[in-house]
């Protein structure tokens, strides 16, 4: 895959934060729980119990000179069900340290509103984050991945999964995606390591909405 076809298929990828978090987002980036912790200087210990294991509830984070913060819940997942999804083998901590080391944007605003409709997040507001596809991949390109499915959820049936499974543009087969499944499930998610440190210049807009509202926005 090009970068141009994600761009000429997505043109906007969407993402979905919690309430209030976009002027902090603006100041130090959309970053991922890992990042996140660091920036706030989460002790060591608990970072790596925050990254490494399930998260049932969200979870505050605080530092002096910065507002609060906020580590969202992993509810569409379980223990169980990524055990089930990744095999006999899997290494749970390795599997929630890799997904807690990017940030996610769904490509297709069916995928945005399923998460925001989902029955866990229905009756909240969030911060709605637009960026523009081409500009994203102008600013960090080399670590941009891509998935074929949302790896995030286990429920209500894990599909099989690999810790491998997040691709660059050159390993990922669109083509053939394209013709099995169309635009809707050509990609699932489009990632970024780390962050996106200066998410304000490939923002379209950002604004806090109910998921009504955000079915008007798009």
């Amino acid at each position: 895959m090009r970068g141009e076809q994600l761009v000429e298929t997505y043109p906007r990828l969407f993402h979905m934060a919690w309430e209030g978090s976009w002027p902090n987002i603006q100041k130090h980036g959309l970053l991922s729980t890992r990042a996140l912790l660091e920036l706030y200087e989460v002790d060591e210990g608990d970072a790596e119990r925050i990254v490494r294991e399930h998260r049932s509830h969200w979870i505050g984070v605080e530092k002096d000179g910065l507002p609060r913060a906020v580590v969202r819940d992993q509810k569409p997942m379980s223990d169980e069900g990524v055990r089930r999804a990744l095999g006999a083998d899997a290494c749970l901590g390795d599997w929630y340290s890799l997904l807690n080391s990017m940030v996610f944007f769904w490509p297709t605003k069916k995928r945005l509103i399923t998460m925001m409709n989902a029955g866990a997040y229905r009756g909240m507001r969030h911060d709605l984050i637009i960026v523009d596809t081409e500009k994203l991949i102008g600013l960090k390109q080399q670590y941009i991945r891509l998935s074929t499915m949302n790896s995030g959820a286990t429920k209500p049936y894990p599909h099989p999964r690999s810790m491998d499974m997040f691709m660059k543009f050159e390993d990922y087969p669109f083509d053939e995606l394209m013709r099995k499944k169309r635009v809707e499930g050509a990609v699932a998610e489009v990632c970024v390591i780390h962050g996106v440190e200066d998410i304000e210049a490939c923002t379209l807009d950002a604004r806090t909405v109910s998921v009504s509202e955000a079915i008007e926005m798009i």
